[in-house]
């Protein structure tokens, strides 16, 4: 009689705010697992800050099952799932939690904005990490020390954090493989009509030729250059150059393929990658203007009240 297949148990962390769909794509491959092998080779727990319904993103809640800080759980993996402003959540009690559970020899993840707690909870220091896009500058400028790529997921050890959204469904099919081999994990990528594993590596947003809609090669390496750069930003001959034509030829490729100018698109991509900063650390405007290429906060402070006053400008277009 063949041996049964090991039992693991998964426990989630939800912060209030969580993101819905990473939580589920991390969860649904569990549930798909046990019913494609018709047994339990998961099972899984919620605990949640102040022990309470802890709602999603959407508004969905989700009665938790542990307490915060339970010492005696069961648990082979537990999962931090965070999103909206991981950076702002400050609890003790959950930061001693999971450094009990480090030193347990258990091993911990984040999903999307969950690396925040785990690196705040010095569980990341010395290690390799990913996080959602939208969190890594504020991430970076306040954990300098931890390396951080911009991946799909990455697993080191006993250290696993996901960027969130489908990547936690393909984290969790590669788990599913390590744990019960590839012919199981391939069975539930099938169940949810996903047609190709990603490997953890695998970038986290699309190619710019998709999210911007433009195909000019020219084009491509400016705006691929201009997004590395934004703490220094490149001069508009740089650009020019790696364009391979004239300034006054880029920025008329710019005004006729993307419909701004170059300065007015590199300087939406600063005062963007501002805003997040704004919203998810706790730095000084100057040290945020020092991040995004400004030479002081009052010349950010004045960038951002022009794009205010813009977005709120009547529109000069007429109707009939």
């Amino acid at each position: 009689m063949p041996d049964t297949p090991a039992m693991r148990t998964v426990g989630f962390i939800l912060l209030p705010g969580f993101p819905l769909m990473s939580y589920a794509a991390a969860v649904e491959p569990m549930r798909a697992a046990n019913t494609l092998l018709g047994c339990e080779l998961y099972r899984w727990w919620h605990a949640a800050p102040g022990g309470g319904a802890v709602q999603a993103s959407n508004g969905i809640a989700i009665l938790p099952d542990v307490d915060v800080g339970d010492t005696a759980l069961d648990a082979d993996r537990v999962f931090v799932c965070a999103g909206g402003n991981p950076a702002g959540f400050d609890d003790p009690a959950l930061t001693a939690w999971l450094r009990h559970l480090a030193r347990r020899g258990i091993t911990l993840g984040g999903i999307s904005g969950g690396p925040y707690l785990l690196a705040r909870a010095g569980l990341l220091t010395g290690r390799r990490c990913t996080l959602h896009w939208e969190h890594v500058p504020a991430f970076e400028e306040r954990y300098p020390e931890i390396e951080v790529v911009r991946s799909l997921f990455e697993i080191q050890d006993d250290r696993i954090t996901c960027s969130g959204g489908i990547a936690a469904l393909d984290l969790m099919l590669n788990l599913i493989e390590r744990d019960h081999g590839p012919g199981l994990a391939a069975g539930v990528g099938d169940w949810f009509l996903h047609d190709q594993i990603r490997e953890g590596l695998s970038p986290q947003r699309m190619d710019l030729r998709l999210r911007i809609g433009v195909r000019d090669p020219r084009l491509l390496r400016v705006l691929a250059a201009m997004e590395a750069h934004l703490e220094a930003p490149l001069s508009r001959q740089t650009l020019a150059d790696l364009a391979r034509v004239s300034i006054r030829q880029l920025d008329l490729l710019f005004r006729n393929r993307i419909g701004v100018s170059l300065h007015q698109h590199y300087l939406a991509l600063r005062l963007d990658r501002a805003h997040r900063l704004r919203r998810e650390s706790d730095l000084s405007t100057s040290a945020i203007a020092t991040a995004t290429g400004f030479a002081s906060a009052a010349e950010l402070s004045r960038a951002e009240r022009r794009r205010r006053l813009k977005a709120k400008a009547p529109s000069n277009a007429t109707g009939t």
